[in-house]
């Protein structure tokens, strides 16, 4: 064990010295690549997403999903410690990704490597996708097409090792309300801003009618407003930004249903996409039970992962602390590498079936 554990954190600290903001994931994704291809993992990739399959694949047996990804945000303002530089200190290493999500990969890859060569009774697949921070579809949507039939996935997330087993999902909706031009100096149109106010008093005093259990209830939020060219026209029209963060009470198409309803024909609303749906494991289900069983605290999680994208059961938990995520000095401990292998493999190896 103590070979994969030390490969996994040089690993980490090879991955954090190279910039992989979304979108200029390539270089890290041949970093990866090159390591499992020396490890005798048979990757293969698609775009800059890394996936190892194994070759004893049976469509007999269901199959588990291993996921986390390589992107990471831009460094924030106050770095002390050089984001692209792993610094190790007091047990931690720093470096940008550490945190998010760079432990859990190597977590991951760690455990897929040990429980690969074992006779297990699911298949097993790894994914290091790209583009998670901006839920690009270039990322994990991309792949898995192009993957068997997958029963459930474990996404690798700064949990503290916690199962989340319900995500909120996101929509933005862009609104449009209008009025009628005039001249600001005569008694002239119909001021789209004033048009606007009851239909942000009627967004912000919503009340949906199931509330979700984990995730509590949706939470709509009117976050921009534009209007107007000049400061003696009356505006003819008036766009403001909805955030929508949903729970598994609901689907995204009928939350935006709900929320079309509340304003009425006042206020066209058009979603950006409600691609981005939230997600939800049941307690009983066998991942989830075991992952109770090693002493895991169930919980919902507010924070977007690749979850949104999966349209099958799914489980997150990985290393470390989402507070640590975008901010400066970002860490992870090199116990929480340790501790983090050691539970993927206890919970999955223990698993008998999925059903």
């Amino acid at each position: 064990m103590d070979e994969y554990i030390y490969d996994a954190i040089d690993l980490l600290k090879a991955l954090i010295s190279i910039p992989s903001v979304s979108r200029n994931e390539d270089a890290a994704a041949s970093l990866l690549y090159d390591k499992c291809m020396e490890w005798g993992l048979s990757p293969t990739r698609i775009g800059n997403n890394v996936i190892c399959q194994g070759t004893s694949y049976d469509i007999t047996r269901p199959t588990i999903l291993l996921n986390s990804h390589i992107d990471t945000v831009n460094p924030v303002d106050g770095w002390t410690y050089p984001p692209f530089s792993p610094t190790c200190d007091d047990g931690c290493i720093y470096g940008l990704g550490s945190n998010d999500a760079g432990a859990s990969v190597v977590s991951l890859l760690a455990a897929y490597r040990v429980l690969s060569q074992q006779q297990c009774a699911y298949n097993l697949i790894f994914v290091a996708s790209c583009e998670e921070e901006i839920s690009g579809k270039g990322g994990i949507e991309m792949v898995l097409p192009k993957l068997p039939q997958i029963d459930v996935a474990v996404v690798g997330e700064p949990t503290g090792m916690n199962p989340a087993i319900a995500e909120k999902g996101l929509m933005v909706l862009d609104g449009e309300i209008y009025g009628k031009a005039g001249h600001a100096a005569r008694n002239e149109g119909v001021n789209a801003i004033y048009q606007t106010l009851p239909v942000i008093e009627k967004i912000k005093n919503l009340q949906f009618n199931k509330v979700s259990q984990h995730l509590g209830p949706i939470k709509v939020s009117v976050t921009q407003i534009n209007a107007g060219t000049a400061h003696n026209i009356v505006p003819d029209i008036c766009h403001i930004v909805v955030d929508v963060r949903t729970t598994d009470a609901y689907t995204n198409e009928q939350t935006l249903e709900i929320i079309r309803e509340a304003v009425g024909d006042s206020c066209k609303l058009t979603p950006r996409s409600t691609r981005l749906s939230p997600s939800y494991i049941p307690n009983n289900h066998p991942i989830v039970a075991r992952s109770i069983m090693l002493g895991g605290k169930p919980f919902g999680s507010p924070t977007l992962s690749d979850q949104a994208l999966m349209p099958f059961y799914s489980m997150k938990m990985g290393p470390g602390d989402s507070a640590r995520s975008h901010t400066a000095n970002e860490y992870i401990r090199e116990q929480e590498i340790r501790e983090a292998i050691a539970i993927y493999i206890s919970l999955l190896s223990g698993i008998d079936s999925l059903n």
